[in-house]
């Protein structure tokens, strides 16, 4: 992007070029990349730079714009370059301490939401929450449920806390660790409904086949862990302990085992795809005594 006072750039001609340059560079969805840092520069919404074709932007707008160009050229997620995304009826604030919340984590709380629309007042625990992306969703769309969020990360925490204050929603916030679950006083004392997880869940020997934006940027410790499928045994031993119904979101190469693993804890458990038709998701229920 040149500088040349010369040169007048409109909505249209940025739009055009830099979605050229990101694809120079291999970054996922160019098109989308700059319309996203253009509108949060031009504080517009996104759809709205179609009616605003011919603006010309201003020097200041430039300046602005240019070191997020060059980030986002860089792989950095656009996530963190706004600050923030959209998650259900939330805004949640990212960066690199929690993990971007996805599309599949929406579909895991739309299940909860939907399975239980009738409930009048439940307990919710999310354990490793990270951004608290799902609780604070939770808790806004049902604001008598009773949500808590647990994770290991103090820096996550933070984020979580602050992302509930943005939201105007009451939830609970506790550091825990998910291997001493059992003796933290907070989480024991209370009767959990539901127990909700998104655990991280990829293997290191999968790191090559990662997009540069997720390995470069997003923390290691919400994305891998060498045994995954240890970490839903234990989920999953908490949870039937407590008495409360699991959902969990998976990594669909070994979704089935995981299932397994449910199924030996709980008298029932059910595989659901994403809708991306990825086998994505376990709902658990009737814990074996």
């Amino acid at each position: 992007m040149s500088s040349n006072s010369e040169k007048v750039w409109t909505v249209l001609s940025m739009l055009e070029w830099a979605t050229d340059f990101f694809e120079e560079k291999g970054v996922q969805n160019p098109r989308l990349s700059i319309e996203w840092l253009l509108a949060d520069v031009l504080t517009i919404n996104r759809l709205d730079l179609y009616l605003k074709f011919d603006r010309p932007l201003s020097p200041t707008e430039l300046d602005q714009l240019r070191p997020l160009v060059k980030r986002r050229s860089l792989h950095e997620p656009l996530q963190h370059l706004t600050g923030s995304t959209d998650f259900l009826n939330c805004t949640i604030h990212v960066d690199k301490d929690v993990l971007i919340p996805r599309t599949e984590t929406e579909q895991l709380v739309e299940l909860v939401l939907n399975q239980h629309s009738n409930s009048d007042r439940l307990n919710i625990l999310d354990i490793g929450t990270g951004s608290g992306c799902i609780p604070i969703a939770i808790k806004k769309a049902r604001p008598n449920w009773n949500c808590t969020g647990v994770d290991i990360s103090p820096e996550a925490l933070k984020i979580s806390s602050n992302n509930a204050e943005l939201n105007e929603v009451d939830v609970t916030f506790l550091e825990a660790d998910l291997n001493s679950l059992a003796q933290n006083k907070s989480v024991m004392d209370s009767e959990w409904d539901i127990i909700i997880s998104n655990p991280p869940y990829i293997t290191p020997a999968e790191k090559s086949e990662m997009d540069p934006q997720v390995l470069n940027f997003e923390p290691e410790i919400a994305l891998f862990h060498n045994d995954p499928l240890s970490l839903y045994r234990k989920i999953c031993e908490f949870a039937s302990l407590s008495g409360a119904k699991l959902f969990l979101e998976c990594n669909d190469k070994f979704a089935m085992k995981i299932k397994e693993i449910a199924i030996s804890f709980y008298h029932d458990a059910e595989l659901i795809q994403d809708y991306d038709e990825n086998d994505r998701f376990i709902i658990a229920q009737n814990p074996v005594k």
